[in-house]
């Protein structure tokens, strides 16, 4: 039987750095649980244009569509600002999401208890948060027609179309229903029906599916404003949030910070099932390519190699690795050791991103 296959795409910025360790942990499960992994390597974002003289090129294309999963890194940077806009490095991105037709993006908050105290809200709002936003990623006003920019009655104006399918819909429902029956059940569907047609068939079309197939989930509805204001107010009232594209980007970066640290938070994008029975998959950190730190040893690796548990736990079936990466993480973290942008006022041991790499390999040995 062939080894599950990886495709790593460690990007711009900091993506190479964090990407390193992730590579360490990938050989500590072959050296040390005999879980090996086909993985191969290429360019997208700045790296690609570079590269290839484009943000993705088509070969990359076609080995993330053969590989289980994709790994990435992070996109972008001011060098390539001046770029016309169909080159920037985040249309790498876009295209891998599109064309690998990734529609249910999935983004944890969890906050470690080690960190509590670094979220701008009391540790006792956010002490123990445990929410799953999952956010439809390949529809709505990010991909709808027409969009652009066009002269009318003697001014420019900027368009976009929010639109979605009831398939498309259903099938990102019925992804945040399947992931609530492994967790408490409870889904919050967020749109804003009271001034948008697209959010009516949203909620319509998510209420039929729960009826009709998931009558075990309890589902709520909740505009995206007031959703935006309760997850500041008393976070841990949501459990499995759905939602759009767009208020699906600006509610997973907002429920992030609640956690203290963007660098700490891993995703998944998920598609239709493969042969295998298992989702097209890629995962990423939440955080940026961090062109201000990168090459000076402060990125901090965490929510990379958390993508990469994920990945196991998603695309492989190796839930129990997953766990096992993801409690040798917490146990680094409660034993203080930091990257530079983890040092609280409380202190702790500082160390570079290899240094976290080697902190956490350790905690895995101990784990055996």
């Amino acid at each position: 039987m062939a080894n599950p296959s990886l495709l790593i795409l460690p990007g711009d910025g900091i993506g190479p750095e964090v990407m390193a360790e992730v590579k360490r942990v990938i050989g500590w499960l072959g050296e040390k649980r005999g879980l090996a992994f086909d993985v191969s390597e290429d360019a997208v974002g700045g790296a690609a244009y570079e590269k290839y003289g484009v943000p993705l090129d088509d070969s990359t294309m076609a080995k993330a569509q053969a590989v289980d999963a994709v790994l990435l890194g992070a996109v972008g940077g001011p060098k390539y600002d001046t770029l016309d806009f169909a080159l920037k490095p985040e249309r790498g991105l876009l295209r891998l999401r599109k064309e690998m037709d990734l529609y249910a993006n999935l983004r944890p908050a969890q906050c470690f208890d080690a960190l509590a105290d670094f979220s701008s809200l009391k540790r006792d709002v956010v002490a123990g948060l445990d929410i799953l936003i999952v956010r439809e990623l390949t529809s709505g006003v990010y991909f709808g027609e027409p969009r652009g920019i066009f002269t009318e009655g003697g001014e420019r104006v900027g368009i976009n179309t929010q639109r979605y399918t009831e398939s498309q819909i259903e099938r990102v429902a019925r992804s945040a229903f399947e992931l609530a029956r492994k967790r408490a059940k409870k889904v919050t569907s967020v749109e804003k029906a009271n001034v948008m047609e697209s959010g009516i068939l949203w909620r319509e079309v998510v209420t039929r599916i729960r009826d009709a197939e998931y009558p075990d989930i309890e589902l709520g509805h909740m505009y995206a404003d007031n959703c935006a204001m309760q997850l500041v107010r008393a976070p841990k009232q949501f459990d499995v949030i759905l939602t759009d594209n767009l208020f699906g980007d600006i509610l997973s970066d907002c429920a992030a910070m609640l956690t203290g640290s963007l660098g700490m938070l891993p995703s998944a994008s998920l598609g239709a099932p493969m042969a295998n029975g298992r989702p097209k998959a890629m995962y990423e950190p939440v955080h940026g390519s961090a062109p201000d730190i990168a090459g000076q040893g402060k990125a901090n690796p965490i929510a990379t190699i958390l993508s990469f548990a994920m990945a196991l736990r998603y695309s492989y079936d190796l839930g129990d690795e997953a766990t096992r990466i993801e409690t040798a993480i917490e146990k680094v973290l409660a034993d203080g050791v930091r990257t530079a942008d983890l040092m609280g006022p409380e202190g702790g041991t500082p160390v570079t991103t290899s240094g976290m790499g080697d902190a956490i390999l350790a905690a895995l040995d101990a784990s055996l």
